[in-house]
Parts: structure tokens; C-alpha cells; sequence
């Protein structure tokens, strides 16, 4: 066939070839009518088909719209049920109606293992945490137990254990943010949830499972003060009385989560941040804090970093539970060492030291022993923790007078003033005795101190000089010296105000390598002086 007609024939075969392609080569597809879909449930029984094609259209689409908007309309559709009681079985049923019942119980359970699967994808998680939580609070509210609401307990620890395992960060962030951090009784459930989870796993095992657990109970620092304060509540709280309107079980649930998570063991960085917080966040969770006991015992006894952040926590146990820790000074004695005053918690450690040394009943044996070996570290410390070890001595001489010997020793007998003169005194100070009882400190003075009243920096060498005049002051403010720095330092030195200007050089000399004339009142300079430029 030739001509027109047969030309128009190609055309319109490649055109409906073209449209063929066009419909079925894999392009976004038609979203259906959700809405539609949601109308007919509702309105009848005979649709309740159309939940199947959500679930089937939540399951397996590969567009994202497509999936959230199906899992929005199921959320709505199961929500209503759950309200008009269609989800609950009842002992006059008809068995038509009974296996209408328990097929919808059956889809809502594949609903909620879709909506747990959406939780680790990154453009689905955030909106499907939000849905399984308002179907959460829907079957807390209508799948009842004597008119008394009951919080799906299963299915929370799920989504809980959803949150851990998820790869998407900012899921924990929200559920903290939206539910953990707001409400009672999502807490109390956390808690129990992570302990259940974490009682599953092994030491080592879900390294991130673990990591996620522990970010979430550093979350929850803020502890109620009694169970009148337990108001706040997702679900509607229980008539009777119930564990969730007590404060002892909250802090039992704390309690037990945190002791899984220690079980499986902490890394060196979570243990660093469990210290960091261990008096403020987390004993006060603890209805046994002596159950802390061995963990901080363990933090104390390791030595560097980690000792230093257990001492606020072992001294909380001993304050607050009367801990028995017998060798605790002759172990606050040992990290006073030369990384002490170079590291970052060195303030953290100047107040808690002023505390343990604050009290007036303890051996001037004792505290002179901490006196010298901060003395000792002092002179090779840099100088803002100079600055704050000089005034620590100040106030600790004014607690401790028997130790204001250690500022004034003088020779007391003859044979004594004539071997200084001669050869010199040794200092009686032990500095490797590791008993503080033991290193006759006592014997010995702060000479160290005296050194550095000419150190090169003038702050530190003006403050050193404190301990040689009259002590007419009652105490320094310590928390004016802890947190200085370099730059604080060079910062004030540089603002201070120049009462007296520096003595400058008012004649510039003409010649540098050769003698001035003779004529002029010039004078030559220390190069000349000292190196002969004539010829040899």
C-alpha cells in the first residue's frame, strides 16, 4: 500500500505505539483516590475490601506519596473503627459479624507491622512515628478493660525498638522531643521497653541498638519531685490506682533500664558522659543508688579522665548513702598528678577538692599533704591554674590553721641555722609516698610558692604573693579563678590600665658596628662592645 493513506496509517500506528510505551514504561503511576477509598469504608461494610488495596498500596509502592498517603488513610480508617467499637469482640455477635471482627483485627495487625517498617525509611519515619502513635492512643482509648483504658503495651515496645534500630537520627530526636520528653506515662513505658529490649541482646552486640538506648536515657534528666507531679499523660491516665501514677515505679523502671544498659557494658565515651552527670541526672532516678556502687567503684579505680568524673558520683553515694569507701582520700590523693592541671575538668575537680577539704575535721596531716603536691605540680603548671591554685591555698590555710606552719618554717635549733647556711636543707616532703598520711608534708613549706612570686607572667607572680602577707582577707571567691585560660589571662593584662609607663629608650644610635665620634654624647652599642670589627 503506498500514497496518503497509507502514510496517515504509519502515523497513527507509531502515535498509539508511542502512547503504549508511554503507559507502561514504569512513569509515575495514577494515585488513586484515597479519600474515596476512606468515604466508602466508612459508609459501609461491603467496602471494607478497600482496605486490603490500602494495605496493599502501603506495602508495595514504590512511591513514597503513594505510601504515606495510603498509611494516612488507614490511620484515619482504623482510628474511627476503633471509636464506633467495630474492633471488640462481643459475646452476642452474630458469627457473620464475629469473623468480620476478627478479619479487621487481623488487618489492623498488618497495618501496624507496615507502619513499624516505615520507621526505617528516611522519607517515610518521622510521619509514620507520628500515625503509630495516634493508632497507639486510639486502642489505648477504646480497646478497653473494664471501662479503663489500656496502653498497648507490645506494640509500643515495638515502635520503641523501631526507634533504636532506625538508621534515620532525626526519628529518636522527635519521639524524645514529641513524646518522651512531654508526657508520664510515655516515659514510664520507654523505660520499660528499653529494658525489655536490651535485656535480648548480648554484651557487644547491636552496637547501635545500644548507642540510641543510651542517647535516650541521657534524654530523661528531669526527675518529677513526687508522685502529685505525674499530671502529665498521652493516654488518658487509669481511674484506679495504677504503677504509672507512682513516682517509686517510675524511678524502679529508670532504675532497672539504666542497670541493662551498664550490664552490657559502656564504652569510654558513654562512660564519660554518664559521670559527667551521674550526681544530677541519674542517681536521683535510682530508688537504690548503692546499686551504682560497683560501676562507680570500678570509674573511680581506673585512673586518668575517668576517675576524675567519678569522684561526684562516689562522693554522692557517700554523702547520700553512706558509702564505705575506706582508701577514698589516699585515691583522691593519687590523681593529683601532672595531667591534673592541663586537663578540661580541672575546674570540675577544683570545686569538688574544695568540698572533700572543706571539712574542719580532718588530719592538717591530710591537708598538708594535698598543699605540697599542688605546690609541687604548681611549677610547671600552666598559669590559669596557677591562679587558682593560689588562692585554694589561701582558703584552705584559713580552714586548716595547724597548716599555716607550712608558710612560716624556720630553723629552731643551732646546728639546724648553720647547716642551712652551709650546705642547705633537704625538704622532708615524700612526693612518691602514695599515702597522704605518710609523706611529712607537714615537715616541709611551700617554698614552691615563693618561686613563682618572679614567674614571667605578672598575674600569676602578683597572686603568688598573697601567701607572704597578712592573711586580713576571709576566703577568696574560688569560682573567680577556676575558669580562666590563656586568653582570659592575656585579655586582662592587656585591658589593665598603665599606672606607671615603661621605661624607654629616648636616643637612637646613628652607628651599629662602629664607635660613635667622640664629638657627640652617643653611646655605642653592646655589639660594638663585645665584638671587635677592626682588622686582625
Amino acid at each position: 500500500m503506498s500514497g496518503p493513506i497509507a502514510k496517515r496509517k504509519r502515523q497513527e500506528n507509531g502515535q498509539s505505539s508511542k502512547k503504549r510505551r508511554k503507559s507502561g514504561g514504569g512513569e509515575t503511576e495514577k494515585q488513586p483516590n484515597f479519600e474515596k477509598l476512606e468515604t466508602e469504608i466508612l459508609e459501609s461494610k461491603k467496602h471494607y475490601n478497600n482496605i486490603a488495596t490500602l494495605l496493599s498500596l502501603a506495602n508495595e509502592s514504590k512511591d513514597p506519596v503513594t505510601t504515606i498517603s495510603a498509611a494516612e488513610a488507614l490511620c484515619r480508617v482504623f482510628i474511627q473503627l476503633l471509636a464506633l467499637g467495630s474492633l471488640v469482640s462481643r459475646k452476642d455477635a452474630s458469627e457473620k459479624d464475629a469473623t468480620v471482627t476478627a478479619w479487621l483485627k487481623e488487618r489492623l495487625s498488618e497495618y501496624r507491622v507496615a507502619a513499624l517498617k516505615m520507621l526505617y525509611s528516611d522519607a517515610l519515619a518521622v510521619k509514620a512515628l507520628m500515625l503509630s502513635m495516634a493508632l497507639l492512643k486510639a486502642m489505648a482509648l477504646h480497646l478497653q478493660d473494664n471501662e479503663e483504658s489500656v496502653f498497648p503495651r507490645t506494640f509500643f515496645t515495638d515502635i520503641v525498638s523501631a526507634v533504636l534500630q532506625s538508621p534515620v537520627e532525626e526519628l529518636r530526636v522527635k519521639f524524645s522531643e514529641e513524646f518522651l520528653g512531654k508526657y508520664d506515662d510515655i516515659r514510664f513505658y520507654t523505660f520499660q521497653g528499653i529494658k525489655e529490649i536490651l535485656a535480648e541482646a548480648d554484651e557487644g552486640s547491636d552496637e547501635d541498638v545500644q548507642e540510641n538506648a543510651f542517647l535516650m536515657l541521657l534524654e530523661v534528666d528531669d526527675v518529677p519531685e513526687s508522685s502529685e507531679a505525674l499530671e502529665n499523660f498521652y493516654v488518658e491516665p487509669p481511674k484506679k490506682k495504677h504503677p504509672t501514677r507512682s513516682l517509686s515505679q517510675h524511678k524502679k523502671q529508670a532504675q532497672e533500664a539504666w542497670l541493662a544498659l551498664m550490664s552490657l557494658g559502656l564504652t569510654k565515651d558513654q562512660r564519660k558522659k554518664v559521670l559527667e552527670v551521674m550526681a544530677t541526672s541519674i542517681a536521683p532516678w535510682f530508688s537504690k543508688p548503692e546499686l551504682l556502687m560497683d560501676f562507680l567503684t570500678d570509674c573511680y579505680n581506673a585512673g586518668g579522665s575517668i576517675s576524675l568524673l567519678a569522684l561526684s558520683g562516689v562522693f554522692y553515694l557517700i554523702q547520700e548513702r553512706n558509702l564505705d569507701y575506706p582508701a577514698f582520700y589516699t585515691k583522691l590523693y593519687s590523681l593529683l598528678d601532672a595531667d591534673i592541671l592541663h586537663s578540661k575538668y580541672r575546674s570540675r575537680f577544683f570545686r569538688l577538692l574544695d568540698t572533700f577539704l572543706g571539712s574542719s575535721h580532718l588530719p592538717a596531716v591530710l591537708v598538708a599533704s594535698f598543699i605540697k603536691r599542688l605546690a609541687r605540680l604548681a611549677l610547671n603548671a600552666p598559669p590559669s591554674a596557677i591562679v587558682a591554685i593560689v588562692p585554694w591555698f589561701y582558703n584552705v590555710f584559713k580552714k586548716h590553721p595547724l597548716t599555716t606552719f607550712m608558710m612560716h618554717r624556720v630553723p629552731r635549733t643551732q646546728e639546724e641555722r648553720d647547716l642551712l647556711e652551709s650546705e642547705g636543707l633537704a625538704d622532708p616532703f615524700l612526693p612518691d609516698e602514695e599515702d597522704p598520711m605518710e609523706t611529712h608534708a607537714i615537715d616541709s613549706c611551700i617554698w614552691e610558692i615563693v618561686q613563682l612570686q618572679s614567674h614571667y607572667h605578672p598575674n600569676v607572680a602578683t597572686i603568688a604573693k598573697i601567701v607572704s602577707e597578712q592573711f586580713t582577707k576571709q576566703a577568696y571567691g574560688l569560682e573567680d579563678f577556676l575558669d580562666h585560660s590563656y586568653s582570659s589571662l592575656l585579655e586582662a593584662e592587656m585591658s589593665k590600665e598603665v599606672k606607671k609607663p615603661p621605661v624607654v629608650e629616648y636616643m637612637i644610635p646613628k652607628k651599629i658596628f662602629t664607635k660613635p665620634d667622640s664629638s657627640t654624647e652617643e653611646q655605642g652599642t653592646l655589639l660594638v662592645s663585645l665584638w671587635d670589627f677592626g682588622s686582625s
